[in-house]
């Protein structure tokens, strides 16, 4: 059997058990979404967000790119956050990162892999950001491991600083932003950052929402 058929087959497996336990499921999330999270992940296939979350359809509104990057210049992922907070009214952000992420590893290297060198240039930064921290760790795993979680926290400040999550902790004190990181090798996930409505930030980040504002980035 080709593996595509596979996966198929497996699809009427799972909306079987889904039907047998709850009738009603499909049509109960049919008409509309109303998720309480915003998952901004990683892309590796080894890091599906509802699976190591127990999370059911409608729970997660998903945005998985390579290594979970929050980029200004994204309008990809600038759009889904607006119309998570705007539209949704999701309470929570969270930003997960996992280890041996090959995004980050490669871009601790001095490798030239073509275009994804553009999105690489950002994980970069964030080595740069840091290099004096790094740079004191010798084995190279618990370096990577440190980047990873560097990584996942910078993305998390990224997602503060739109004016957009701004604007939504000025009007409605909403969302929370989690950074989590996953690791491939037990399962678990770790929580390495939270910002509340409000937290601070260096001041140039900031907007003025004393008298309200559509911006919209």
């Amino acid at each position: 059997m080709e593996s595509y058929k596979k996966l198929l087959l497996a699809n009427k497996a799972w909306v079987e058990d889904k039907l047998n336990v709850r009738p009603d499921f499909f049509h109960a999330t049919a008409h509309e979404q109303n998720p309480e999270f915003l998952w901004i992940g990683c892309s590796d296939s080894r890091v599906p967000a509802e699976d190591i979350t127990g999370a059911e359809p409608g729970e997660l509104f998903v945005h998985r790119n390579i290594a979970n990057m929050v980029i200004h210049t994204d309008l990809n992922i600038l759009s889904v956050i607006q119309y998570a907070v705007e539209y949704l009214q999701i309470r929570h952000i969270i930003v997960c990162g996992h280890y041996n992420c090959g995004g980050v590893k490669n871009a601790m290297t001095r490798q030239d892999l073509g275009l994804i060198n553009k999105w690489l240039r950002h994980i970069k930064d964030v080595y740069r950001i840091n290099k004096r921290e790094l740079d004191t760790i010798g084995d190279f795993q618990q370096r990577y491991d440190r980047m990873v979680e560097l990584n996942v926290a910078e993305q998390v400040l990224h997602v503060a600083e739109t004016s957009i999550v701004q604007r939504a902790w000025h009007k409605d004190n909403r969302p929370v932003i989690h950074g989590w990181v996953y690791d491939v090798r037990t399962g678990y996930l770790k929580s390495i950052a939270k910002m509340e409505p409000g937290s601070p930030m260096e001041d140039v980040y900031q907007y003025d929402y004393g008298g309200d504002s559509d911006g919209s980035h």
